[in-house]
């Protein structure tokens, strides 16, 4: 299995490619890394060093490996924070030649906008490309509560609500919506759900709440997702499996007191995870 991961990386700490790519290759699939950004550390720490790179650089890069003559081995296109709405464009170029050379190949894109509490934190035109030109042709996304919401324009605080703007992302083109962090009116404070939709069918999964606050978890559970689906797992299935192992990788970084999640350390959760969560059809 050979993935192209095009997004983000952090020389300290685990976020975009940083976080995505150790896990796929501890499942043992190949990965492909290009990198849109090459920070210091991720942005929540307020300060960091480093620089968006261009659509260029990506394309240059893309070209490389077609020239290697290895498109049509590629299983999926993985997408997250792309630093710049030109870099979009790159990417679309992107996905059109993985699938031009293995038409089974799969976009899972995880449209990296903002989030509840913090509003959207990506540069202007960003959000616009995810709804506008991303959507359409991806096979997969992966958004949280709040890009749900701003990319259906619609308000989630029920699960009708949520299952509702499922089917209108769903419409957009993707065939396969999974929700992160989502949190309705029967959602226990004590815990967090998600949802996947595929097939006009929703599954829902509820896991405890951990007292933490981090970076990259996101950017992980698509990948794990990713991953998952290209294994056969289907949405329900491939989101179990993600999940399960993400709240392992979270819980053991809780334990730790880390203000990064320990990708590294915790690395069994996504081979053999501690705990497993079962969906339910809603």
């Amino acid at each position: 299995m050979n993935i192209l991961s095009i997004q983000s990386s952090v020389a300290y700490g685990h976020v975009g490619n940083s976080s995505a790519v150790f896990p796929l290759q501890r499942l043992g699939a190949e990965v492909w890394a290009i990198n849109t950004v090459q920070f210091s550390n991720h942005t929540g720490y307020g300060a960091w060093r480093g620089e968006v790179f261009s659509a260029g650089l990506i394309r240059e890069l893309l070209q490389g490996i077609a020239e290697r003559g290895v498109l049509p081995g590629c299983s999926a296109v993985l997408t997250g924070y792309m630093g710049d709405a030109a870099i979009g464009e790159a990417i679309l170029d992107a996905v059109a030649q993985v699938k031009a050379a293995n038409p089974e190949a799969i976009w899972c894109c995880d449209p990296v906008i903002g989030d509840v509490g913090r509003g959207i934190f990506v540069r202007p035109g960003i959000p616009e490309f995810f709804r506008d030109r991303a959507l359409p042709m991806a096979d997969l996304v992966t958004p949280n509560q709040f890009e749900l919401e701003w990319l259906t324009g619609t308000a989630v605080t029920t699960l009708a609500e949520a299952r509702a703007a499922c089917a209108a992302l769903s419409a957009l083109g993707p065939r396969i919506v999974m929700v992160t962090s989502l949190a309705v009116e029967d959602t226990p404070a004590d815990c967090v759900d998600l949802l996947v939709a595929e097939a006009g069918r929703c599954h829902r999964l509820r896991t405890p709440r951990l007292a933490l606050s981090v970076n990259g978890a996101g950017d992980a559970i698509a990948a794990l997702f990713l991953f998952h689906v290209l294994r056969g797992a289907g949405g329900a299935g491939a989101m179990a499996a993600a999940a399960s192992s993400i709240w392992g990788l979270l819980r053991a970084t809780e334990a730790a007191g880390s203000r990064e999640i320990l990708t590294v350390a915790a690395q069994e959760e996504f081979v053999s995870p501690s705990r497993h969560f079962t969906p339910e059809e809603v």
